[in-house]
């Protein structure tokens, strides 16, 4: 069974960064598309990034620049890291991988960007 469960989401000021940890079962990172979501209150859940098994990735309008998905094969342990964080990025941060045409989720990690 996979499973995934994220780290490293907290209070940081605008301007900071953070770097979250998503742990999976498994060997599942390599070959599984792997990525980020969140969700803000009162809003749909939003892709952030991703990242295939081939190392292509991809990201939200509204990051890029700012956001990097990165993963350790060896770890099985897949990492965004934020900088430049605004008020706006605010949100529950799940850790997303797409294998066998399913979808597995995390428990979500909270990140809070003060003003």
């Amino acid at each position: 069974q996979v499973q995934l469960v994220e780290s490293g989401g907290g209070l940081v000021q605008t301007g900071g960064s953070l770097r979250l940890s998503c742990a999976a079962s498994g060997s599942i990172v390599s070959n599984s598309r792997m990525g980020w979501y969140r969700q803000a209150p009162a809003k749909q859940r939003e892709l952030v990034a991703v990242i295939t098994s081939g190392g292509i990735t991809n990201y939200a309008d509204s990051v890029k620049g700012r956001f990097t998905i990165s993963r350790d094969n060896a770890k099985n342990t897949v990492y965004l890291q934020m900088n430049s964080l605004k008020p706006e990025d605010t949100a529950v941060y799940y850790c997303n991988s797409y294998l066998g045409y399913r979808d597995y989720w995390g428990q979500g990690t909270q990140v809070t960007v003060s003003s």
